[in-house]
Parts: structure tokens; sequence; C-alpha cells
């Protein structure tokens, strides 16, 4: 009769989770020493075979009604098919029908040994209580209904612990997805649940209810992330007209570039776009796609998005197709772009933005440093102090900058360190010392500048598709919001005076609310 069993989720939390009391009629069946009982509910709840359901789905809610009055767990048991694989006959079973199977043991088997099974208390009696509904002209009808349990009943009070008790409502499900996107599980949203709605027993579901829930909602985007994603930015391109949204896909369909840019990236690009940073050093998306953010910095020094992509590959051609889709968006270049080391960036920025200076990213640099040189010296000798002093200040001429870098690689004998050859080398590209007349705005330089965008950024990376396109916007939002509490701050606040003198508090004013 049940020989596949769907939504075995009644179980106990612990010895005193649930108690089972002998309530209902207590009964001898014939032919059988054992006590049964059934249920004592109002006549109008219990099922009768003839009763007629439009469909499955309302014959299984009239009998967890009957259940939940009753005291007892449902879940659904087999089902019988035509040919046409329609479904034609449905069982609806107490939850303790049925025994656990036995495990197999095999002591002389070396895996065997080494399983550790964890025991687990028997929650099935071989109940038969159930009914059995089957189709009959587009109608289901009850063609049998046995009563008599072989269990006791579960206390009024401790119902809710039930599985078939327990269902999320629309609104739970809303606060459980909401929580999420601000990196609140599915277990602190329970208890927030609870805490709002006022005991564990008010809230109608459990821990595992609503862990189970965010791991179907995971599922179902896993296999149409990509497609969930594509399709709600191209909808947003259709219907915003200052957002942009290119992508494209190999020949199995598949998912190979993407970028998106909004209105706000573009307006902050056209007053703030003379330098920015091209990142793509955001590894770790769980889909081997790299997360590429397009960042400025604003009059009040804060980072400000001008959109960003996934890339499958990291190739010339996919940094080609990349910074053509800036180009479309934007309609023109920056005249710095900084990156990390990448020579298929450089190949790509040199092809596409052929009026741009290309620089590099000291932080990106900089921050090899201990790994190549190693840890032992940077830590107990002045080395990372003394190279530091020489690289991160634009105070020193060119030669005064090599003067100092040679007196360091030669008074820590590290002329053989291919590394630092090699960016000595590139030193045009990422030393202030030969371009202290460029402004570069703090993004080849700001150390905590890029650790935070490493830290926001690495979040985003380890989201899923659809997920990442959420967090970017958050950050842009963030971007936003601090670009303009930096304008309300330089307009409503000004700095102490050190003299006394007050000619020029008027100039200074007009010049606060102009930046």
């Amino acid at each position: 009769m049940a020989d596949t069993i769907v939504d075995d989720r009644a179980v106990f939390i612990g010895f005193d989770s649930l108690t089972y009391a002998p309530r209902g009629i207590e009964i001898i069946l014939p032919n059988s020493s054992e006590k049964h009982y059934i249920p004592d509910v109002l006549e109008e709840l219990k099922p009768k075979v003839g009763m007629t359901f439009d469909n499955m789905d309302q014959a299984f809610a009239y009998y967890c009604n009957y259940a939940a009055a009753s005291g007892f767990g449902v879940r659904k048991g087999t089902d019988s098919k035509t040919n046409n694989g329609v479904i034609k006959l449905k069982y609806y079973l107490c939850s303790k029908e049925g025994f656990n199977q036995k495990k197999k043991v095999d002591t002389l088997e070396e895996n065997a040994k080494q399983k550790v099974v964890r025991a687990n208390f028997s929650k099935r009696t071989g109940c038969q209580a159930h009914i059995r509904v089957e189709l009959v002209q587009d109608k289901w009808n009850i063609y049998k209904f046995v009563e008599e349990h072989n269990h006791f009943f579960v206390n009024e009070e401790d119902m809710h612990f039930l599985a078939s008790s327990r269902k999320l409502t629309q609104l739970q499900k809303h606060m459980i997805q909401s929580m999420a996107k601000i990196n609140i599980g599915p277990v602190r949203a329970f208890n927030v649940m609870r805490t709002i709605f006022g005991g564990f027993e008010e809230v109608g579901v459990s821990k595992n209810d609503c862990k189970n829930f965010k791991r179907e909602i995971n599922l179902f985007i896993n296999e149409y992330d990509a497609e969930m994603m594509v399709g709600n930015l191209m909808k947003k391109k259709e219907h915003l007209p200052d957002f942009s949204c290119e992508y494209f896909t190999d020949e199995e369909n598949c998912l190979v570039g993407l970028f998106w840019s909004d209105g706000e990236s573009k307006r902050n690009y056209q007053v703030f776009g003379d330098i920015m940073s091209f990142d793509a050093t955001y590894r770790s998306n769980r889909y081997s796609m790299v997360f590429v953010p397009f960042t400025g910095i604003d009059n009040h020094n804060n980072n400000v998005s001008f959109g960003a992509a996934l890339l499958a590959s990291e190739t010339a051609e996919t940094y080609k197709w990349l910074l053509r889709c800036f180009l479309k968006a934007f309609g023109k270049q920056p005249d710095v772009v900084v990156t990390d080391q990448d020579p298929a960036m450089k190949k790509a920025i040199e092809d596409v933005f052929s009026g741009s200076r290309h620089r590099l990213c000291m932080w990106h640099v900089m921050h090899k440093l201990s790994t190549k040189v190693g840890v032992t010296l940077c830590n107990t000798t002045d080395f990372k102090q003394r190279i530091c002093d020489i690289v991160w200040t634009d105070s020193l001429s060119p030669s005064e900058f090599e003067v100092g870098w040679h007196s360091v690689i030669q008074d820590f004998d590290l002329s053989d360190n291919n590394w630092l050859g090699d960016i000595y080398d590139m030193r045009e590209s990422w030393i202030p010392a030969y371009y202290r007349d460029e402004l570069m705005s703090g993004l080849m330089r700001t150390t905590s500048r890029s650790e935070s965008e490493n830290h926001f950024f690495g979040q985003v990376c380890n989201s899923k598709q659809e997920e990442a396109i959420v967090k970017a916007g958050k950050k842009s939002r963030q971007c936003q919001n601090c670009k303009e509490y930096g304008h309300y701050a330089s307009t409503c606040s000004k700095p102490p005076k050190k003299t006394g003198v007050n000619t020029k508090e008027k100039t200074f004013d007009t010049m606060s609310a102009d930046s």
C-alpha cells in the first residue's frame, strides 16, 4: 500500500517534545488483542466513503484538517497511474504507518566497520489508518477510510510539532527571502519570527522547515540562475532608458560574458569618469566566473560604481568584448585606467582604450611583497619600511626613486630576485614618482580602499549569479548614499578657523556648496 513514502518528516524533537496521550475512543478490533484508538472529533470533520473533491489537494487538505483535530500526523503514500501517466489512485496515511527499515550489517566488510550510524528512535508503529481516493469522472472520491489507530494521539498543545501541522505562510516565506538578501540565514530568520509572533508555537513552523524552504529555493535558483539573471537585466534594459546590459553565450548556450550599468552609474561616470579602476581579481565565484567591477572616486573621496560584469574566461578577446560594451554604454574612454598586472587585460586596453593611459594598482603590486621576498625579511628587518618609503610617495623625482630603490636592493642583497626586477622594469606604470603631475584620485595608492573593495566584492563572488547582481546593486546604492552624505556634510559644515580673519569665509562657503 505504501512502498513509496513522500514527505516523511514527522519526527521527535526529543523525549518530551511530543506528548502522546490516550485521547479518543479506545477499542479492541475483532481477532486482535491490541488496543486501538478512534479519534473523538465532530462527525462533520470525519472523512466518509463517497465524499468527492475537485482535486487531490482538496482531499489531502481535508484529511489534514481531520488529523489536526484528532492528534496525529499525515503523509502522502503511494499512487497508481494510467498508461498516460495520469494519477488515478492515491493513499494518504497516518505518519506512523509502516516500520523503520533495519540496516544490514556485515562486520567482515571493511567499509561497513568504518560507518557510524546515528541511533534514531523508531517513529513508526505500523498504523493502518488512512484514506484512499480515486479519480472518477474528473472528481476525486474517497473510496476507503480506515479510522482506527494503534497508537496514542498527540496532545493539543503539542500539535504544532507534527510535520503535517506545520506550513510556511506567504508572509513567512517572504520574510525568509528578504532576510537572506541582508545575509540573515533561515535559522536567524526563524528566531526573528519567534520574537515577533510571541513564541515557538505561534510561528507554526520549525527551524528545519525554514532551512528546508531556503534550500529548495537555492536548488531552483541553481538550475535557472543564469537564465533568471539575464532575463531580469534584459527586462530592466527594455523598460529603463538609462540601463545598459549586454551578454553573449557560447555554442552550447552557456553564459560567457555579461555586462550591466544603470543610470546612476552613467551620471557618476560623466562627472568622475576621468580615472577608473577596472578590477578582475575576484575569481571566487561558485560558477568559476570572474566578477569585474568598474570603480571611480567622487569629489568626497568615496568609491562610486560605473558598472560591473561577469566573465567566464580571462582572455584578451573576452576583455575586448567587455571594454566595447563599456564604450557602447558610456560613449567615451576614461583618461586613466587602473588595473592589475594581467597581460590579457593590458592587450585589451591597448586595442580598445587606445586613448587612455594605463596604470597598475600599487596595492595589488605591493600586496605580494611578503610572498615574493619572504615573510621573515619583511617582519624582522626594516626592508619593508624602506621600500614603502620610496614607493608610497609622490614627493620623489624619478631619479631619486631609482637611487633609493637600488640602495634598498643592494643593502638586502636582492639583486637576484626576479619579481623585484620585473616590477622595477615596469616602474613607470605604477610608481607615483613618474607621474607626479597626474591626478590619480587615490585609486592607485590607497591600501584601505582596495582592502575594503576586496572584502565587499569577495562576498559578491561567493554568491550565486542572481544574488551577485543584488549585492552589486546594494554596493552601488551604498556608494550613492556616501556621495549624497558627503555633499550634505560639505554644505552644512566647515572646518574650524585657525585665525581671526573672516574675509575668505564667504568664498569658502561658496566653494563647499559647489563641491
